[in-house]
């Protein structure tokens, strides 16, 4: 492009004569091209001399710009001799050109530190080229392909390099590319190479200087070599790490060198930078940090515009980078998406993913390129690593004269933007507040006490945040209806939670969330014991959709999958689905809990969820059983859900009812690496996948299993073939395990062989049968149930007379007798009014209880994972207890649990009485 077309503005001449004698340098300027040069030269003294020297050049350049970058940035081939003068030749031009079309605005912020990046990566790497061939050349290296490679971090990282920039390396090898016995000859040569790179880049010639190199971020720099093995390095990150280290790697680029190898590196290295958590206690980390910056610099003064200190002064560009750099360490290991390396790129997807608003992002982007404009201007003048702004009037006035402003509107804009962002960035490290407190509970001094000795708080980074929430936690604590009783339950969660230092931190930053803490211990013992195992599952609260519309089983099967997808190995898969699945239980939960869904949408909620993780986790456990033993033979396997799963309804803690049905059909044997026989080959496929279910990884259980349904119960193969399956139903099976079948339903597996299963459990259950011979069996089964087993107490929901398993035995029975075979209770009481063992009158009073009991059997399950004793119930608990009845009182609930219970044990009595006395009519 011609430089021409593009110019927007133009610097006031502040030197006349040296713009003068520049332009007199390369005649044949005209128009604005002309006054670019006439401004600049006038305004920068490095610019009037890159000008003289390059003169014959410009003048081409300013016709083609795109032309003559290219042509700078090809790399110049040479011994390291004469690589000195061919790569500051090769500066010269580059800050040349980038010089005028940044201060002619032809070019943006984000094209002027591109095309300095672009300088950059090409004079490191013929640098290394040179440097890597003279130790060949020497016999130190057996090639030039040795593994080392070079680590761009900072703004070189990032494509963000500023105009008279240092650039920051990390230089390590890959010594898993060469015999252990080599390594310490290769590294020596490496470290000689990177010294040599070094020495070319950084060395101040009669040329000049290329970049001026700083290799100290690598590990403990102190003490190790400028080049370390990948090996050394990933064991330091590993167990010595730090927050502020963590952050320079989300700009990390492999520039130099092996980039294969870099890239692997960096890969390696995502764990470390990229926790899994949302990591709030790096806020508190990245404020310390700028904390010492301050103390050390010296900027952490008030904001006075004569020396202010553009980079890491008060709303400089260090506080934008950190905000956006903490924002991205907090919820990056969470959203992939979130890992980019420029700031303002950064901003904008902190904004499209909700972590920010998006006025914030767009202010702070504005913010942060008007401030790195400033900078290349401060840079500009003399090519010096300065982000001070003047000391003198003079200096004051060139600088107006760069950004073409009026003085005093350049001051005032400066204080604005400057206080604009100190404003925000200071808010979000260390935020006051100015509200009243509410009074807190008195708080037993012996509690207290012992509240330093449980685990969180055993660190002194854990006791320092628990004191730093502990007002607000006790405030909100007396907002309880019983603060002494909310401040006991409290108590218990604390003394369960394993670790304090992430959810201390989460509660500093995300006060919002200390009062659902107090709401879930004041109110569901069994979820306040779910998160202190599972604190993490907090994050999701404020991961921008904890309370959106629930997505449904298809999507929560696909999230499931990329979830499991990202992982790299086997058990980081099973960890990953535990992740999810809890953070979606505890949704679910909460939404319970707090009635933003109804006691059925959320068994309904439940069951998708365990749907979802099956039908997920499935294929997973079939590929890594294949490895060894070849896919499945035949059509393979299904899962079928049994019980409460198979009916689409689940609790806070229910099991999962599940067999499994394969198809070998022809085939006798595996085809893999280690065959086995087919009956083995599902057998052990079903164990897999049990195992992958239930066992207890790091991160839990996902859940409890129980195959106790299949044909064979707890003895003979855990996985039935579908010869077997169909032979059993059809001619073996009794009616309670046809009465079982009513709620089976496939889940996961091929879709012809789930399309079989189905048609077959349609097929038995539709057959013509005795009607009063169902009856007496049926009659029996509640009498033997009676006598196994009574219930605990009137608010025992699931077991006794009148209670839902009478109820669903009974509507079982009607699914028997319909051509319908409907799965969930509701329909089979309807099927009981059409087979003519109730009324309408009758099946609404079962239909009523059964709705009634589900809702307390709900609540009864998210408060309390034991027999429910309303008596050690926090009064919270017992309101959620008391509404799922919908009645005002304990007493008028359990008079409601009792009248229900009677009347419908009374309907099931009649009706089976009715059949059974009149001869058992068919």
């Amino acid at each position: 492009m011609q430089l021409e077309q593009h110019i927007t503005r133009l610097p006031r001449p502040f030197q006349p004569d040296r713009g003068e004698d520049a332009v007199a340098a390369v005649p044949g300027l005209s128009g604005p091209v002309r006054d670019l040069v006439y401004g600049a030269a006038s305004c920068s003294p490095y610019l009037a001399g890159l000008i003289a020297h390059e003169a014959e050049w410009l003048r081409d350049a300013v016709e083609d710009t795109e032309a003559a970058m290219a042509s700078a940035l090809r790399p110049p081939e040479g011994d390291m001799d004469a690589m000195r003068p061919a790569l500051r030749g090769a500066k010269r031009r580059v800050a040349l050109l980038a010089g005028l079309a940044d201060l002619g605005g032809a070019w943006s912020l984000e094209q002027v530190t591109g095309a300095l990046t672009s300088l950059a990566d090409m004079t490191t790497q013929a640098a290394l080229d040179a440097a890597l061939a003279h130790q060949v050349r020497r016999g130190k290296l057996p090639d030039k392909d040795a593994g080392l490679f070079v680590l761009a971090m900072g703004k070189m990282g990032a494509g963000e390099l500023n105009y008279s920039s240092d650039i920051d390396l990390i230089c390590l090898f890959d010594e898993t590319r060469h015999a252990p016995a080599d390594h310490a000859l290769i590294r020596k040569a490496c470290v000689r190479a990177v010294q040599d790179m070094s020495a070319i880049l950084n060395d101040m010639t009669a040329d000049g200087y290329v970049f001026r190199t700083d290799l100290r971020l690598r590990p403990d720099p102190a003490v190790t070599p400028v080049v370390l093995s990948t090996g050394a390095a990933m064991r330091y990150y590993e167990s010595l790490g730090r927050t502020w280290e963590r952050a320079a790697y989300i700009k990390a680029r492999a520039c130099a060198g092996d980039i294969g190898a870099g890239e692997r590196f960096l890969s390696d290295l995502t764990p470390f930078v990229w926790r899994r958590h949302l990591d709030f206690a790096a806020v508190q980390d990245a404020h310390d940090m700028r904390l010492a910056i301050r103390a050390h610099k010296g900027t952490g003064g008030p904001i006075t515009l004569q020396g202010h200190n553009m980079k890491l002064g008060r709303g400089g560009i260090r506080e934008i980078e950190f905000f956006t750099q903490t924002r991205q360490l907090i919820s990056g290991g969470r959203d992939p998406d979130l890992r980019v390396r420029g700031t303002a790129q950064g901003l904008g997807r902190l904004a499209s993913k909700g972590w920010i608003k998006a006025d914030v992002a767009e202010a702070l982007s504005d913010h942060y390129r008007f401030a790195r404009t400033v900078e290349h201007r401060v840079q500009m003048v003399r090519d010096t690593q300065t982000h001070q702004l003047p000391v003198t009037d003079e200096g004051f006035d060139r600088l107006a004269a760069m950004m073409d402003m009026d003085r005093a509107d350049l001051e005032g804009e400066l204080v604005e933007r400057l206080s604009a962002v100190h404003g925000e960035t200071e808010g979000f490290f260390a935020p006051s507040s100015t509200d009243p407190e509410p009074t807190a509970p008195e708080v037993d001094p012996a509690m207290r006490a012992r509240w330093r000795s449980y685990p969180a708080l055993r660190s002194q980074r854990g006791a320092a945040l628990f004191e730093r929430i502990e007002p607000a936690l006790l405030t909100q604590l007396g907002t309880a209806g019983k603060p002494q009783e909310a401040l006991s339950a409290f108590d218990g969660f604390l003394a369960g939670l394993p670790a304090g230092v992430q959810l201390f931190s989460l509660f500093d930053a995300n006060p919002q969330l200390v009062d659902l803490l107090v709401d879930i211990v004041s109110t569901s013992p069994a979820l306040a014991r779910y998160l202190s195992r599972n604190a993490s599952v907090l994050d999701a609260v404020i991961g921008g959709s904890f309370f959106a519309d629930w997505p449904g089983q298809a999507a929560l099967r696909a999230e499931a999958e990329a979830r499991m997808a990202a992982e790299p190995d086997y058990e980081a898969k099973l960890d990953a689905i535990r992740d999810w699945a809890k953070d979606w239980h505890f949704r679910i939960g909460v939404h319970h809990l707090r009635a933003l869904t109804t006691a059925q949408d959320a068994g309904t909620q439940y069951a998708d969820l365990a749907q979802a993780a099956l039908a997920a986790l499935w294929p997973v456990v079939q590929a890594q059983f294949a490895v060894r033993f070849g896919p499945p033979p035949g059509r393979g396997a299904a899962i079928v859900a049994m019980g409460s799963l198979g009916a689409g309804v689940l609790t806070a803690h229910s099991d999962l009812d599940v067999i499994v049905i394969y198809d070998p059909g022809t085939a006798e044997n595996s085809e893999g690496a280690k065959p086995l026989a087919v009956r083995t080959y599902y057998a052990r496929l079903t164990k897999a996948m049990i195992t992958a279910i239930t066992a207890q990884t790091a991160k839990g259980r996902l859940y409890e299993a129980d195959m106790r349904l299949r044909p064979s119960g707890n003895q003979g193969p855990v996985a039935t073939s579908w010869t077997a399956f169909q032979n059993y139903q059809q001619n073996e099976a009794w009616l309670w395990e046809h009465l079982a079948l009513v709620r089976a339903r496939v889940v996961a597996g091929p879709a012809d062989l789930a399309a079989d299963i189905s048609q077959l459990r349609h097929n038995v259950l539709t057959e013509v049968r005795d009607v009063g011979a169902i009856m007496r069996d049926l009659s029996e089964m509640r009498a033997r149930i009676a006598a196994a087993k009574a219930p605990s107490s009137v608010w025992d929901a699931k077991v006794g007379r009148g209670r839902m398993q009478d109820i669903e035995l009974f509507s079982q029975t009607g699914a028997l007798l319909s051509p319908t075979a409907p799965q969930n209770v509701a329909g089979g009481i309807v099927a009981c009014v059409v087979a003519g063992l109730v009324s309408d009158a009758e099946a609404q009073v079962l239909q009523d209880t059964y709705a009634m009991l589900a809702r307390v059997q709900m609540a009864a399950r998210l408060l309390s994972t034991d027999a429910l004793n309303t008596d050690v119930l926090g009064s919270r608990g017992l309101d959620v207890l008391i509404a799922a009845t919908e009645a005002s009182t304990q007493a008028e609930a359990e008079s409601a649990l009792n009248r229900a219970q009677n009347a419908a044990g009374d309907v099931l009595d009649v009706a089976i009485e009715r059949k059974v006395g009149k001869g058992l009519e068919p």
